[in-house]
């Protein structure tokens, strides 16, 4: 099959002809279709994240149809379409698996860094933690809401029912939590890079009632924020938005350092926390309340051979929404 292959971090990936996988007792063996683009393929890929499996194929927002089961798979079937997200395995026992916190699991294994994901014409996943998808998506829509969507709407979930949301940059995630959030009827105040007009106006466009840069104070204080931008400086700018009592939710996997704030800037019982990954009940709700609102992604694609191109895009911000491998062409789309 063809896939493109992580041989060593900070070099580009390499188009390779590399053998099928052959699914294992709790695998599917999947044909991908599409799979997202994301930030965190950005942190593999460029080094930020440590210890990857190597060689690797990236990818982590998999939509495809299943080809074989292994022997102890009972919830799916040959030819159903499934999604696969970040979280590819837990360990199922320890004390996180357990209370239903698998996202937290020591043992954790992830899709596109331990395990080789979708940037390839065929993958291998845990069917445990598989999705099945909503039939109202075709494949290049669905790809962005299984991490874009489903880690952003954990970070939502943190909110609580902040009525006043913040969402420091907005790609992928905050452009499918606006509509989420405008649906719950929250207001979004939408914040970017400097002379970011294309993200700006692409937020208000889904009902943001407010867009600026990300040095800007919102009109009225925030009773939440989420940074989405892998940019530790933003905290404290962050802390500074929301009012008494307000939260601030970094959903990325990776930052850089957050530079020193003064206390007074988490006085008054703000919160700072972290969202780490997902959980398979996140995955299961967000997937059902999507064709509810319904989401619909700004969407890029690039084909397979393209796929270090999308990356340097993601990278430049040279597209607003979110980007999709086209791995194989299908009539619907």
């Amino acid at each position: 099959m063809r896939a493109m292959l992580l041989e060593k971090p900070k070099l580009p990936l390499k188009l390779c002809d590399i053998p099928i996988p052959i699914p294992q007792a709790n695998q599917l063996l999947i044909q991908v279709h599409t799979c997202g683009i994301c930030r965190t393929d950005l942190h593999v890929v460029d080094g930020e994240l440590s210890y990857p499996k190597l060689p690797l194929v990236p990818g982590h927002q998999i939509v495809g149809a299943i080809i074989e089961i292994g022997k102890n798979v009972k919830n799916f079937k040959v030819g159903q379409r499934v999604g696969i997200p970040w979280l590819g395995g837990s360990c199922l026992h320890c004390q996180y698996c357990l209370s239903g916190r698998e996202n937290l699991c020591d043992h954790a294994l992830y899709t596109g860094y331990q395990i080789d994901g979708g940037f390839a014409e065929y993958c291998t996943a845990d069917a445990r933690f598989a999705f099945s998808l909503p039939n109202d998506y075709s494949d290049i829509q669905a790809a962005p809401l299984l991490c874009a969507g489903l880690i952003g709407y954990r970070a939502l979930r943190m909110a609580g029912d902040a009525k006043n949301l913040g969402f420091y940059g907005f790609g992928a995630s905050a452009h499918i939590l606006t509509q989420v959030a405008r649906y719950q009827n929250r207001k979004v105040f939408a914040f970017t890079r400097k002379g970011d007009t294309a993200a700006q106006n692409l937020a208000l466009h889904l009902g943001a009632v407010w867009s600026g840069t990300s040095e800007e104070m919102p009109p009225v204080p925030l009773d939440a924020a989420i940074i989405f931008a892998p940019v530790g400086a933003l905290v404290p700018i962050a802390l500074k938005a929301v009012g008494k009592g307000g939260s601030v939710i970094c959903a990325g996997i990776h930052m850089s350092d957050i530079p020193t704030f003064p206390y007074a800037l988490l006085w008054e019982e703000r919160i700072l926390r972290s969202v780490s990954n997902l959980t398979r009940k996140d995955g299961e709700e967000f997937l059902a309340i999507a064709p509810k609102i319904p989401i619909h992604s700004e969407v890029t694609t690039y084909p397979l051979e393209k796929t270090n191109q999308a990356l340097d895009d993601l990278r430049n911000g040279k597209f607003v929404g979110a980007a999709v491998i086209k791995v194989r062409e299908l009539n619907d789309q």
